[in-house]
């Protein structure tokens, strides 16, 4: 059967998998001194390694410690971690600690939060041919009907995303000439690319790697510290999970970068994807068409969510179309309605900019699947790249094709170019599935834009949300190493 895993992250299947609270004892790289023959290595009754020189000697090798995110993302395969990983974080898992809690006492109960993401309510809505609002209330009122307690959308955790990543372009565009984070910014929230970046191309793509989170780890942050504070909860009792349309996104949860050290716990427990999902509700017996519709829940109690929020953009975070924006208003005071792209060499390369009397001012570029990546880095180490902000995904056509989706939603990719459908939808899509990416519409990006620290702030609530949070959360980035190394991450999408 075929990985479900990005090309970037996947695994052969062997079975000699040490669990990930063990230490993987593998010798490290011995320096070889000029001249010397092969050397032999013993492995003592203890366990030890020794290497044997051809005149006797011994020398003891060192342990290599190597940790289940270690092999996740290696280059190479030294476990059957995929395997492991998909046992971890799956539906099982989840139902694991719903039986669990029915069987605890009161006291002793975890709350369980699944977060949905637009992409993974989109596919089940095609699958099911309802509306994103129903699909939203249907699958609501699923998992409550299964033990989960609060089901919640992660769209609004996006806005915190694009928020962060509109703020992190203009500075770094502005310092560009002094900083050490150069341009162009590759911004994205898939783990597959990020894993490419970090284990291929390492310590020459960190720099421009966006350190904006993604939305899953933006909602983790949420989760296990806004709505666990207004809980009174500490963030290990509370169960996150996600439901998202990407296996890699599991990789991503199992980051250290998203481990609380001192509660012990992770910002995102648990990845679901939109096929387990469906798995789920084929083990239950229940169409999610026959369900009655329950009301949304809010992660902030001020606010009543009666509809899913939806973004311009696309299905793959919407970082340029936002950014573009934001930037040309920001930077040159000049404000774009509509964003035009120009396709390339194919169109998963598309790129976007803003001139003013025949000087471009901005260089923007999409650029979809391993082949434009490739590319792309080819640019970057020639010194020839003229962008200043790439969105990167490791998929063709972005997080709308992956194979995670609902089956139904499969098919010959169809390309709707623009001009043929509305702003922001354009590019690789599966047939089906684009009328469902919708919801209440899409979002201003100057709304989020207003947010400020003052006391006097007057707000709209979304935005005062923002003024009370994004300093704490938005601000906990990954070191300089990677996104993953924190959203997620790489800057956003999911």
């Amino acid at each position: 059967m075929a990985s479900p895993f990005s090309g970037a992250l996947q695994l052969t299947d062997l079975d000699d998998f040490i669990g990930p609270s063990q230490d993987c004892i593998k010798p490290v790289k011995v320096d070889r001194r000029p001249g010397s023959g092969v050397a032999k290595i013993h492995i003592e009754d203890d366990g030890s390694y020794f290497q044997v020189s051809p005149d006797g000697g011994t020398q003891r090798l060192e342990k290599a410690k190597i940790s289940l995110d270690d092999c996740l993302a290696c280059s190479g395969c030294v476990t059957s971690a995929e395997t492991v990983l998909i046992t971890q974080q799956s539906h099982e898992e989840l139902r694991k600690v719903l039986d669990a809690n029915k069987t605890a006492a009161p006291g002793q109960q975890r709350l369980v939060v699944v977060s949905v993401s637009p992409q993974s309510r989109a596919s089940l809505a095609a699958r099911f041919q309802l509306s994103p609002t129903d699909t939203a209330r249907k699958l609501t009122a699923f998992f409550k009907k299964i033990g989960v307690h609060y089901v919640f959308d992660t769209a609004f955790s996006r806005n915190f995303s694009l928020l962060e990543s509109q703020r992190e372009f203009v500075q770094r565009f502005r310092e560009q000439t002094n900083s050490t984070q150069a341009l162009p910014v590759l911004t994205s929230a898939c783990p597959g690319w990020i894993c490419y970046a970090e284990k291929t191309h390492g310590n020459f793509l960190i720099p421009y790697l966006s350190t904006a989170r993604s939305p899953q780890q933006v909602m983790g942050s949420l989760v296990k510290d806004f709505f666990a504070q207004q809980q009174h909860l500490t963030p290990d009792r509370i169960y996150h999970v996600t439901v998202m349309p990407c296996y890699d996104k599991k990789l991503e949860a199992s980051r250290p970068d998203f481990f609380n050290q001192e509660h012990q716990t992770r910002d995102v427990d648990c990845v679901v994807t939109t096929g387990e999902v469906f798995k789920l509700l084929e083990e239950e017996g229940v169409s999610l068409s026959e369900l009655e519709p329950a009301p949304l829940d809010s992660l902030c109690s001020s606010m009543s969510a009666q509809e899913p929020s939806s973004h311009r953009g696309g299905g793959s975070g919407g970082y340029l179309e936002h950014v573009f924006q934001h930037a040309a208003r920001e930077l040159f005071g000049i404000h774009v309605d509509e964003v035009t792209y120009r396709p390339l060499r194919n169109k998963d390369f598309q790129e976007v900019t803003l001139e003013k009397e025949g000087r471009v001012l901005l260089h923007f570029a999409a650029a979809y699947g391993f082949r434009n990546i490739q590319n792309l880095v080819q640019k970057l180490k020639r010194g020839r790249c003229p962008y200043h902000y790439v969105e990167v995904m490791a998929c063709p056509a972005g997080s709308c094709g992956v194979a995670c989706s609902s089956k139904t939603a499969r098919g010959p990719y169809q390309y709707q170019g623009r001009g043929s459908v509305p702003p922001g939808q354009e590019g690789w899509r599966k047939p089906g599935l684009l009328p469902h990416l919708g919801g209440r519409g899409a979002q201003d990006s100057r709304r989020w834009e207003a947010a400020c620290h003052a006391p006097e702030c007057r707000c709209p609530p979304i935005t005062a949300l923002t003024c009370l949070v994004s300093s704490r959360l938005l601000e906990r980035r990954r070191p300089a190493q990677g996104p993953r190394h924190a959203q997620q991450g790489a800057s956003p999408a999911g």
